[in-house]
């Protein structure tokens, strides 16, 4: 009885084929990239020409002539303080970001590690709350700072957004995969549950905070819809309110829409181009388990 033996692709012909997934591969990467870099280049294009060159019939890809000036007309604006608000909106998403580090570890850990009858039963109130559209709560959470005395205050803009029931479920799962052994050899050594926390966990899960502090960064500075709530008062005025207030009824004042973005994402880029490394490894750590 004789067998066949199948034919087996040539190293040439597997060469030629993978060589075409990659250049395949290569060319959709770059229009993603394209896509991706758009927006930022109709920002900066548009913030450094003037209103009749954005809004005119031909479309120009670069200014006629580049308006220099207009990098610091944010900031010369009578009708808005845009220097207080990038200060407000860099306090308020520092604060938030430690805040919510420091309670949804801390809530992420217990439930991961401390032995409690109704662990389970918290843990799956925390996930009802991703159920709820945050825009439900906004009233009851607005009565609740106004009778406080919050309004227009540091307070009211950052207390309400320190827990994140999304936050809390990533520090839980990520905590689930930490090793035991570590913290066990630290319970004999006669530490608590705070010092195993605190001096051999967060040491070594720095990547992991890295990736939620830069998360939950750029969500804070982000935020628009409860800060224009509570910061009724343009002092207390968040970047992305002050952004909103240029455009109004009467004038829409497009250059300078335009440049107040582009100095408002700066910090964003920055942040991100920093702790990227740690945001795709934090990522990538958290593991579904059960």
């Amino acid at each position: 009885m004789t067998t066949t033996t199948p034919p087996v692709d040539s190293p040439r012909r597997v060469k030629r084929g993978s060589g075409i997934g990659n250049a395949g591969l290569y060319i959709a990467v770059g229009i993603a990239a394209l896509l991706f870099l758009l927006p930022f280049y109709l920002i900066v294009r548009n913030s450094l020409m003037q209103d009749p060159e954005i809004t005119g019939e031909n479309w120009k890809w670069f200014p006629s002539h580049i308006q220099w000036s207009n990098i610091t007309e944010p900031f010369h604006d009578v009708t808005v303080d845009f220097g207080r608000s990038l200060v407000n909106s860099a306090i308020v998403a520092v604060l938030t970001t430690v805040g919510t580090l420091l309670v949804c570890s801390l809530a992420g850990y217990g439930l991961a590690r401390i032995p409690y009858r109704h662990a389970n039963k918290v843990f799956y109130a925390v996930l009802a709350t991703l159920m709820v559209p945050t825009a439900v709560t906004f009233v009851p959470s607005f009565v609740l700072v106004s009778s406080l005395g919050w309004v227009d205050s540091y307070r009211g803009l950052i207390i309400p957004g320190l827990f994140s029931g999304f936050t809390c479920f990533l520090f839980r799962q990520y905590f689930l995969g930490f090793p035991k052994e570590l913290e066990e050899a630290a319970r004999v050594d006669g530490l608590s549950y705070w010092g195993a926390y605190w001096r051999i966990v967060v040491p070594n899960s720095l990547n992991f905070f890295a990736a939620m502090a830069t998360i939950t960064f750029i969500s804070g500075w982000n935020s628009f819809l409860w800060p224009l709530v509570i910061g009724q008062d343009p002092s207390a005025w968040t970047v992305q309110v002050a952004l909103s207030s240029y455009m109004t009824n009467q004038t829409v004042n497009y250059h300078l829409i335009f440049m107040a973005t582009a100095i408002s994402i700066l910090p964003l880029v920055f942040v991100f181009l920093f702790l990227q490394r740690w945001l795709v490894q934090g990522v990538a750590q958290t593991g579904i388990k059960g």
